[in-house]
């Protein structure tokens, strides 16, 4: 599950949730590599001949523009979020590369999780309200994530100590 729970001390928790990475850095390198090597084929059958620069132009853009999509996808997946939960304050930090650091946080008593089954951006939203303000958390998990994610929530911040 792509987030954790860590005790930092008896009475301060951890949460980091993180979205799925499906291609780890040192896979994307190998589907490149083969991309590039199964573009090789075709152009065995022009080997030697000026066709094959004409041809050669094509497969290097695409080995480039896949390159460039999935470097592009790794920069727009580096947003993560970081709850923690102290014996008197919940506060929510959302970095995202394009915005920067997003903060919240209130009274850990008035802190609580919601869960919109229809209507938000995903199913099963899940948000935290508290301070007057409703922030979400966890968009980028699956749909049974945030509902696994919701029954921890709910768990954890009505026990004011540390599990």
């Amino acid at each position: 599950m792509p987030y954790s729970w860590t005790h930092r001390s008896d009475t301060e928790q951890e949460l980091r949730l993180w979205p799925h990475n499906s291609l780890p850095p040192h896979w994307a390198v190998r589907v490149v590599l083969a991309v590039f090597l199964f573009g090789l084929i075709p152009l065995m059958a022009v080997l030697g001949s000026p066709l094959l620069w004409g041809l050669l132009p094509f497969l290097l853009i695409s080995v480039l523009g896949l390159w460039l999509a999935i470097q592009a996808n790794y920069r727009a997946r580096s947003v993560f979020e970081v709850l923690t939960l102290t014996k008197l304050q919940a506060r929510l930090v959302h970095h995202n590369p394009r915005h920067g650091k997003q903060e919240w946080s209130c009274n850990r008593y008035w802190a609580r999780p919601e869960m919109h089954k229809h209507g938000g951006p995903v199913p099963n939203y899940v948000t935290l309200i508290g301070d007057g303000r409703e922030v979400e958390i966890g968009a980028f998990l699956t749909e049974e994530e945030r509902i696994a994610l919701y029954d921890d929530l709910n768990q954890k911040l009505r026990d004011p100590v540390a599990q």
